[in-house]
């Protein structure tokens, strides 16, 4: 007989299989990134249809199965529907999914990325912090999980962005998002970052690429 289990995470992808069903990839606190399957989850009513849609975090009732999980229900506690609702704010979260999928991985704990996924988002909906420095921060501090980084900026730059750069290296992940630059600033960390990515990161994303034709967009517009 086949174990059932529960585990607390965030659904990071989610895609149709048939016409009825979802091949799901949770992110999980316990056991890291999972593929789970919702039958029956596209159909009108069904109650897999809201546990089965991307940022849905909360506690995911599971059949265990020889390689991959079936979703037997879930109790969901955020659904980040404000930032469904938020064309950019939304490209933002599937860039951060994405990121996350790239550096989890299967039967390793979840639990700092998770934590780090869910506190971005979060973040996302405070208009008080822009979203390309939560980007920037998002994107340093996987690296920093996964021990892609350097300790200091891999660049000369200003005292002030050195300090953020060693600030989001060492803080909490509760702290992360607790502060603003100036835009001389940011232009130095986002730097140091980007430079950061392209040494250690070898992944192209779509969701990276959607945001950006989306902001080239509005500038145009504007």
């Amino acid at each position: 007989m086949r174990d059932r289990i529960e585990l607390a995470g965030m659904v990071i992808k989610s895609t149709s299989v048939g016409e009825y069903d979802k091949r799901l990839v949770i992110l999980t606190r316990e056991r890291g990134r999972i593929t789970a399957f919702a039958r029956g989850a596209k159909r009108p009513g069904n109650s897999l249809m809201g546990p089965s849609r991307p940022f849905a975090f909360g506690i995911f009732k599971l059949l265990e199965g020889r390689e991959a999980y079936n979703l037997q229900g879930a109790e969901i506690s955020q659904y980040f529907e404000e930032l469904v609702m938020d064309m950019e704010g939304a490209c933002y979260g599937q860039y951060f999914l994405e990121f996350g999928e790239y550096y989890s991985r299967e039967n390793l704990n979840g639990e700092a990325m998770l934590l780090l996924i869910y506190q971005s988002l979060r973040a996302l909906l405070k208009p008080n912090i822009p979203n390309p420095l939560i980007q920037r921060v998002f994107e340093l501090k996987a690296m920093v999980l996964n021990g892609e980084y350097t300790e200091h900026p891999p660049k000369p730059v200003c005292d002030s962005a050195a300090y953020t750069w060693e600030y989001v290296t060492v803080s909490p992940i509760e702290k992360l998002y607790t502060f603003v630059v100036t835009a001389e600033v940011f232009e130095e960390f986002k730097q140091c970052v980007e430079i950061n990515k392209q040494r250690y990161v070898d992944r192209e994303f779509h969701s990276l690429e959607i945001l950006k034709a989306l902001q080239q967009g509005l500038s145009v517009k504007g």
